[in-house]
C-alpha cells in the first residue's frame, strides 16, 4: 500500500491524544453555559459521521483488509467502538487475552482464555505459587487487567469470570508403596 506522505503518530502519541480528549470531554459537559450542549452534540455528532466512514471503509473491505484493519490497535477500538468489528465478541476476547499473557507470565502466573458462556467470558488464571506475601494483591491486579482488556475488547461480554487455573496432569502420580500391592492382609 503507497504512503500518504503524512506522518503517522506513534501509538504513545495516540494514548496521549485520547488521555487529553477524555480530559477536554469531561470539562466540556462539566462547564456551565449556553455552548456546552451545542458542542457536546457536535462532537456525538462528528463521531456518528466518523463511524459511518469506517462502517463503509468496512464494507468496501475484502477479509483479508478487514483482518488488517482489525490487527491495529488503533481502528481495532475504533470497529469496537461504534460497534461495528468484523470479528466475533468471543474471538476478540480471546486475542485480548493472549495479548496479556506475557505480561502475566512475566509475574509468575498464566492466564489462559476458556470461553464464553451466555454473555460471560471465563479465563482461567494462575498466580504462579512461589510468592510469598502480598500475592492476593497482585493476582487481583492480574484479574482486573485481564477484566479490563476483555471488555474493551468485548464490551458486549457482561462480565468476566476467573476460573482456577486447570490441574497439572504432568504431575507425579501419587506414591503406593509397593509392600500395600503386594502384601494382602488376612481376613
Amino acid at each position: 500500500m503507497a504512503e500518504s506522505g503524512a506522518p503517522r503518530l506513534a501509538a504513545p502519541d495516540v494514548e496521549a491524544r485520547l488521555a487529553r480528549l477524555d480530559e477536554v470531554l469531561e470539562s466540556l459537559e462539566s462547564a456551565p453555559g449556553p455552548t456546552t450542549r451545542p458542542a457536546t452534540e457536535a462532537v456525538r455528532l462528528l463521531t456518528e459521521v466518523y463511524g459511518e466512514a469506517l462502517a463503509r471503509v468496512l464494507d468496501l473491505a475484502d477479509a483479508a483488509l478487514a483482518e488488517r484493519l482489525a490487527d491495529d490497535e488503533l481502528l481495532d477500538h475504533l470497529l469496537v467502538l461504534h460497534d461495528i468489528h468484523p470479528e466475533p465478541a468471543e474471538r476478540r476476547a480471546a486475542r485480548a487475552v493472549e495479548r496479556l499473557r506475557p505480561a502475566v507470565r512475566e509475574r509468575g502466573g498464566d492466564v489462559e482464555w476458556a470461553g464464553v458462556e451466555g454473555e460471560v467470558a471465563r479465563v482461567r488464571l494462575s498466580s504462579g505459587g512461589g510468592c510469598g506475601s502480598g500475592c492476593g494483591s497482585g493476582t487481583d491486579d492480574v484479574t482486573d487487567a485481564v477484566r479490563a482488556a476483555v471488555l474493551a475488547a468485548a464490551p458486549e461480554l457482561a462480565a468476566v469470570e476467573p476460573l482456577p487455573a486447570a490441574p497439572d496432569r504432568r504431575q507425579a502420580p501419587a506414591f503406593v508403596p509397593l509392600a500395600t500391592l503386594t502384601h494382602r492382609g488376612t481376613p
